[in-house]
């Protein structure tokens, strides 16, 4: 299992990660699952479903929301696609496009 935060980027251009989005682009035939097992749940893979979860706590974006530690489960049967994104808590993208990706550094 893993988290999406990232502990080291709270204090870069870009923040840290504060959502991920995660969209299934295929059925499975078997397995393939998403689980969070802090949370006790397991989201099954199915094409067009979406994901959204939190990294971060809403009282304290700098600190990591440890509920929503996630796996992804073997696929028993069939070939999972899957496209996910991070939204940061400031913007990644104009920083990193003129080489200023670092703050604090």
């Amino acid at each position: 299992a893993h988290h999406d935060y990232i502990p080291h980027q709270k204090d870069r251009q870009c923040g840290p990660r504060i959502l991920t989005f995660f969209l299934y682009l295929s059925d499975v035939e078997a397995g393939g699952g998403t689980h969070f097992p802090k949370l006790g749940h397991t989201i099954e893979p199915k094409v067009g479903r979406a994901l959204l979860w939190p990294s971060i706590l809403d009282s304290d974006p700098s600190k990591i929301d440890s509920r929503t530690t996630h796996e992804a489960l073997p696929v028993e049967a069939g070939t999972k696609f899957a496209a996910n994104g991070w939204i940061h808590l400031h913007d990644f993208v104009g920083p990193h496009s003129k080489g200023c990706a670092y703050r604090n550094e």
